[in-house]
């Protein structure tokens, strides 16, 4: 692997997961109605830690490999909703914006496991885990949705 291509896939994951600590949860998602399978608030940090770490490993197996041109873009479709998700939903208080943002972080998920795989199935599996949690993110994000239509307003 081509130490130089993590650490810079490494340092866009890392820009991505900076928006997690600028726009905590807080009080206002604490206050929000949540379905009992919600993950502990713990288990947040360590699977991003994860799958930033697999993310970037996976894409420094593929970037350098002849055809990866849609890979790399699926890459980086995928990391621009990622970075987008947590302002809108935590910083914003816009929970169906931040579902649909989630569904098109869960497309670009999926295409980059997809275009992974063809190129690289060890970089495709490690992106398998990332699509779980995104699909239950998403689950998360739209019960959470549904469940505070009324109450969830932005702050003033």
């Amino acid at each position: 692997m081509d130490w130089a291509l993590f650490a810079i896939f490494l340092a866009a994951c890392g820009a991505a997961a900076t928006t997690g600590s600028m726009f905590m949860p807080g009080a206002w998602y604490r206050a929000l109605s949540k379905p009992s399978w919600t993950p502990p608030d713990w288990m947040f940090p360590v699977v991003w830690t994860i799958l930033y770490i697999s993310s970037a490993v996976a894409a420094a197996r593929v970037a350098p490999l002849e055809g990866s041109a849609y890979a790399m873009a699926f890459w980086a479709m995928q990391i621009a909703f990622n970075t987008l998700w947590t302002p809108v939903f935590f910083g914003l208080h816009r929970i169906r914006a931040g579902f649909v943002v989630m569904l098109g972080l869960w497309f670009a998920v999926a295409g980059t496991m997809v275009t992974f795989w063809q190129l690289d199935w060890i970089s495709g599996a490690l992106f398998l885990p990332y699509l779980v949690w995104v699909t239950v993110a998403g689950a998360l994000n739209g019960s959470v949705w549904m469940r505070n239509r009324g109450d969830a307003q932005p702050a003033e």
